[in-house]
């Protein structure tokens, strides 16, 4: 790791593709790529190949951005609580975003990033118990722009380094869909792709949404796939649903609790 930090510096990047499934480390691979200033992929087939080999070689070849950093602040009188799907190795502290020195990730051509949050309305259930003395009161420049449901902050340097640079977009409530059948197939797979990892792992926020309802909701947004990978997307979770079980009706447990033993 340490050498590919160096080599970085240089100009020198580093991508790792992960084959086969024996003494297979993907953590220490993302970590390298991460070290390197370049991209991870894990290749189990033809198809990956060819979508990582071929079409998005582009975009881990040439670097349009480097350091790129993401920053969403909520507006309080829009959200009461939120959460950040996935990206737990890669979260900053607040004070890390306008420090040029902390290393972040790169964007190739073509590149493009999606980051899901989960957020809750103001005044609806939330999953925190309410706090005794309330939340302090949005600030009167927050009340003036209530259409704003919040900031996104993107900072990068050129890709020959350099001081970074600033992007501030405002993310107005007037933009949303109001339904999810409402949204782009891109984003209804992604919702699907965020739905599934959660109820492999315990389904503590997806509440009744089902394993069903997953394969229902990527298949409804499967589009175009150039590639064949929603399709694949779409029988792993129809996999998982059919080594699904119930809970026993005497026994405390979650009703579809899906198996975690190799079939």
């Amino acid at each position: 790791k340490q050498m590919a930090v160096e080599q970085r510096k240089s100009g020198v990047s580093l991508t790792t593709l992960g084959f086969g499934v024996d003494n297979y480390n993907e953590h220490l691979m993302e970590q390298l790529a991460d070290a390197g200033d370049g991209n991870y992929a894990y290749i189990d087939n033809l198809r990956e190949a060819r979508k990582v080999l071929v079409d998005q070689l582009g975009s881990t070849l040439a670097v349009v951005a480097k350091d790129v950093k993401l920053q969403v602040e909520f507006n309080p009188a829009q959200v009461s609580e939120y959460r950040l799907l996935g990206y737990e190795n890669r979260a900053l502290k607040r004070e890390d975003f306008n420090n040029d020195k902390v290393d972040a990730g790169e964007i190739g051509a073509g590149h493009t990033v999606t980051a899901l949050y989960e957020i809750v309305p103001k005044g609806e259930q939330g999953w925190l118990e309410p706090l005794r003395y309330g939340q302090a009161q949005a600030s009167s420049e927050s009340n003036i722009k209530d259409d704003e449901l919040a900031m996104l902050r993107v900072r990068y340097q050129a890709p020959q380094g350099g001081s970074s640079r600033l992007i501030e977009r405002p993310i107005l409530a007037s933009q949303q869909h109001g339904k999810l059948v409402q949204a782009s197939d891109d984003l209804r797979f992604a919702a699907a792709v965020a739905a599934f990892a959660q109820q492999l792992k315990d389904a503590r926020y997806t509440g009744d949404f089902s394993l069903k309802d997953t394969v229902a909701l990527a298949r409804g947004a499967k589009g175009e796939d150039r590639f064949g990978l929603r399709g694949e997307f779409v029988q792993l979770v129809e996999l998982a649903q059919s080594l699904q079980t119930a809970a026993p009706a005497d026994q405390p447990g979650r009703s579809g609790e899906v198996l975690s033993r190799r079939e």
